[in-house]
């Protein structure tokens, strides 16, 4: 390495001083004699050079794991964010941003539905500064996902792996990938806050005005923030096991904008695993559907009331009528504890389950209480109407 410097540095003297000699019109004797003792000059000097060497500060002391840690996500970022785009979008509402992230190598870009609702112009960048227009092929109201297609060089295509949302557990370290306020490439670290949440969807169910559920999301206190929607949430692997979607705040910048406050919502990978191939298919997603309401917060207080002797189950407020709970016998009042075997302590859980795990026309077996007593009912389920 000492060598090495020498001959670099020697080299950096040798074109000073011919560009000096090149500038001057002045023909010197024995310039190359002179030239020769002044470069072994240098040379001797440089040898008995001793280069100050950079050490660590002793008084700073970092623990051999947090530096493991640091190294590990660094890698992290350096093997996935190939693979992260900004997305902006032009409508006739005005303009608006959010992230995405590579499906495959075929230019499949997956966002938020609502990133690219209304779009009339979309430009996809990548890290690399390569842009190009994206179209949607593909969308799904009640995930609130989206594919466009890009045309893109084969090197600018560096898919996400995809990996299980199921094996998720609180307490897990995630990482947030995204384009936040416009700031394209950004990184947040958090954990795995909770899972099996539910947000509302945006479709709205018929005859109502009320939004039909969106199942089986994380939650994160990963910092996510508006322009963030769309991108991937990661684990430490690398693997993609959610797409970022909302946060819950109660704090607005200037501009109107949400910011961040620790809560924040992500569409399970296992949802997407179901619903993206079925958008580049065919454009649309069905869900299953089983016409009913239910209260998601059941108090103590209320059970009592109603005569319930727990608060673990989904008790139903309202039967659609014509639909396949009322098809089936499910009636307003009754509680229900399970589904296909799997207990079930809320709304929330029974939806989770539904939209993983089942499709339309599958016939699933309920687990209800009803008037005190334990009773199955199977039930057909539909497909979940689509809001114009």
């Amino acid at each position: 390495m000492k060598t090495q410097r020498h001959r670099s540095f020697l080299a950096v003297i040798s074109v000073l001083v011919l560009a000096a000699l090149a500038c001057s019109s002045i023909q010197l004797p024995n310039a190359s004699e002179a030239l020769q003792d002044f470069s072994n000059q240098v040379q001797n000097q440089v040898e008995n050079m001793q280069l100050p060497q950079v050490q660590p500060n002793p008084e700073v002391q970092v623990s051999s794991d947090m530096l493991s840690q640091q190294e590990a996500l660094i890698s992290l970022y350096e093997a996935v964010s190939p693979g992260v785009v900004s997305i902006a979008v032009a409508s006739q509402l005005g303009g608006g941003q959010g992230s995405g992230f590579v499906y495959d190598t075929q230019g499949h870009i997956v966002t938020n539905y609502h990133v690219v609702e209304g779009a009339q112009y979309i430009e996809v960048t990548f890290p690399s500064g390569f842009q190009a227009v994206g179209e949607v092929i593909g969308e799904d109201r009640d995930s609130d996902l989206a594919v466009l297609h890009i045309t893109a060089p084969e090197g600018e295509l560096v898919p996400m792996h995809l990996g299980d949302s199921d094996a998720l557990q609180v307490g897990q370290y995630v990482v947030a990938i995204g384009n936040p306020f416009g700031l394209s490439g950004s990184m947040s670290l958090g954990v795995i806050s909770s899972k099996g949440r539910t947000l509302d969807s945006m479709n709205i169910a018929p005859n109502s005005n009320q939004f039909f559920s969106a199942g089986d999301i994380i939650q994160t206190d990963a910092a996510i923030n508006p322009g963030n929607s769309g991108g991937p949430l990661l684990n430490l692997h690398g693997e993609v096991v959610g797409v970022n979607r909302a946060i819950r705040t109660f704090s607005f910048n200037d501009s109107g904008d949400a910011l961040n406050s620790g809560i924040g919502f992500a569409i399970s990978i296992n949802i997407v695993k179901r619903v993206v191939p079925s958008l580049i298919e065919t454009g649309k997603y069905e869900y299953p559907y089983l016409g009913l309401s239910s209260y998601s917060n059941l108090s103590l207080a209320m059970a009592q009331e109603l005569g319930l002797e727990t608060t673990n189950g989904a008790l139903i407020s309202n039967v659609v009528v014509g639909g396949p709970s009322d098809e089936a016998g499910l009636q307003e009042g009754d509680m229900i504890v399970g589904i296909n075997g799997r207990v079930t302590r809320n709304f929330d859980q029974l939806i989770s389950y539904l939209f993983s795990h089942t499709s339309p026309g599958d016939v699933v077996v309920l687990d209800i209480i009803r008037n005190g007593e334990p009773q199955q009912i199977n039930l057909t389920l539909g497909a979940r109407p689509v809001s114009p």
